[in-house]
């Protein structure tokens, strides 16, 4: 049975998967699927992957289905860069006015909701979808369509939402968790799970020690519109240790989540 892995093709999450590029025919039982958070999460839930770092808020849309790493996730202190915000108006000026949100991130776009809601009290009307950003009076990105936005400057303001976060919390946010779905734990794939994930710690180490070359040997298979220095600079605040900082900062997440109605209720954190 093959380990079925949702993998992002995202810069954020370039450390995770860089290790494996080129050398795929050392693990015949590893599977790639490509796509954004919001693909994963939704294989994830309808059990067509096993795993994936996937937007964090997809554990507690099916309690009891998934467990998580207990080393592994995507997150930063304050600045995250690839989670923003673009708005013509002050973030605390936007009641009554329309945000569109990106379809690639759920955790992104239920943290946006959050902080609306909660934090600056106000209301607005919601647009799903990408459509053209430069029309709208606010607008959510994540990934590699955040960080080229904020090349361009083309809205007076922006937000970053993991520094709006620990703000308000004084917690690292968690925007993609490992998430594992329970079948990956049967006897016969379970080995596979393991080994996977110790190649993927190895992957991250690799990145960190020689981040250039890593870097190079991702965008020569998943290309960006983006300067190479800017890039390599903005994982100076990536961290992926999943600390119990931000695990606290998660579950805080998915109490403001099940407040709004986000998420049925929000579930006890459960490790492999």
């Amino acid at each position: 049975m093959d380990l079925l892995v949702g993998r992002i093709p995202f810069l954020v999450c370039a450390p995770f998967f860089h290790g494996f590029l080129g050398r795929e025919r050392e693990f015949p039982q590893v599977r790639f699927v490509d796509g954004p958070p919001s693909v994963h999460s939704r294989g994830l839930r309808e059990g067509s992957i096993h795993l994936s770092p996937a937007s964090s808020i997809t554990f507690a849309q099916k309690p009891g289905a998934f467990v998580l790493s207990p080393r592994l996730c995507t997150s930063c202190s304050f600045e995250v860069r690839s989670v923003k915000l673009f708005s013509r108006f002050p973030i605390e000026d936007l009641g009554g006015r329309t945000v569109r949100l990106t379809s690639q991130s759920q955790t992104s776009v239920a943290l946006l909701k959050i902080l609306l809601r909660e934090r600056y009290r106000v209301s607005v009307e919601y647009v799903d979808g990408l459509a053209a950003c430069e029309s709208d009076d606010a607008c959510l990105l994540i990934g590699d369509l955040a960080l080229e936005e904020s090349e361009r400057h083309r809205f007076p303001y922006s937000y970053d939402l993991g520094t709006l976060w620990q703000d308000w919390q004084g917690l690292p946010f968690v925007f993609g968790a490992w998430i594992i779905e329970k079948s990956a734990l049967k006897a016969e794939i379970r080995p596979i799970l393991e080994q996977y994930l110790l190649e993927t710690e190895k992957s991250v180490e690799s990145f960190r020690k020689d981040p250039a070359a890593a870097l190079d040997r991702w965008i020569s298979r998943f290309p960006v519109n983006l300067d190479k220095n800017s890039v390599l600079d903005y994982y100076k605040i990536i961290d992926y240790h999943f600390t119990d900082e931000r695990k606290k900062s998660l579950e805080v997440f998915f109490g403001y989540a099940a407040k709004l109605g986000l998420i049925e209720k929000a579930p006890p954190l459960e490790f492999l």
